[in-house]
């Protein structure tokens, strides 16, 4: 990769990073039980899981662990955890691995729906509620039915969006190193 799309593959993950702050931090509904966020409705996710599926699972990764630090940098509630940084970078990390997995080369809205529910499911239904619970002490069984509930909705309308975005983007080749139309 030469120095001019490094720099332009660069420049596309900052503007996602930008994107999953305002979706997540600033243009979603959080309700709030105690001190913790208890349930987050919003598209903070969608920036991450595109981005790993165009330009790679290690850009997924950084624009998810990236996103949640200068996010919380912005808008923090509730002190700061690495835990959830974690689930962030995995977000967009676990579906453009599990479309790399399938090796795809055109991807079908099933294609991207399957690997948006393994990511989602992992992330946002298991492993959210799981440090929520540890941490806590948000019971378990109440933020695992809210979380479903809430990808229940989210992840057809991620497939559709990105299936969408992913259509009509024409970004240089050195860029989309995954996605090959």
């Amino acid at each position: 990769m030469n120095k001019d799309s490094a720099a332009r593959k660069i420049t596309y993950m900052a503007m996602l990073i930008v994107l999953n702050i305002i979706l997540t931090r600033i243009a979603s509904i959080r309700i709030a039980l105690g001190n913790v966020e208890a349930i987050r409705i919003g598209f903070g996710g969608l920036p991450l899981i595109f981005g790993g599926i165009l330009m790679g699972p290690m850009a997924g990764g950084i624009i998810g662990a990236v996103g949640d630090i200068v996010g919380y940098g912005i808008n923090p509630m509730g002190p700061y955890m690495p835990h959830f940084t974690l689930t962030s970078a995995l977000t967009g990390i676990i579906p453009a691995l599990v479309l790399k997995i399938m090796k795809t080369k055109n991807y079908r809205f099933w294609e991207i729906l399957f690997a948006i529910a393994v990511g989602q499911t992992l992330t946002s239904i298991l492993l959210v509620p799981y440090f929520l619970n540890k941490l806590f002490g948000i019971p378990l069984i109440y933020k695992m039915t809210t979380a479903a509930i809430t990808q229940a909705v989210n992840i057809p309308l991620y497939a559709l969006l990105i299936k969408i975005l992913l259509k009509r983007i024409n970004l240089p080749e050195a860029i989309t190193r995954e996605y090959k139309p």
